[in-house]
């Protein structure tokens, strides 16, 4: 038995990749998803921001955030 080798294996690794990746761009798509809905937002005019519910102040605060968050 002492001649046996400890030989590392690359599947937690590779799984690891994997699940990094797919985190990626599951944050990539909800940066995008975010930036496209403050677009449509921009693009409202008085009497829809209101059918909403939405002040000018609340949209304006939320146009200046940065599509990360």
């Amino acid at each position: 038995m002492n001649n046996l080798l400890d030989i590392p294996t690359s599947v937690p690794r590779s799984k690891d990749r994997l699940i990094w990746a797919r985190r990626l761009a599951k944050s990539l798509a909800n940066s995008l998803e975010r930036a496209r809905t403050r677009r449509l937002l921009a693009q409202l005019n008085d009497r829809q921001l209101s059918d909403v519910g939405i002040t000018h102040s609340d949209r304006h605060q939320e146009l200046d955030k940065p599509f990360w968050r």
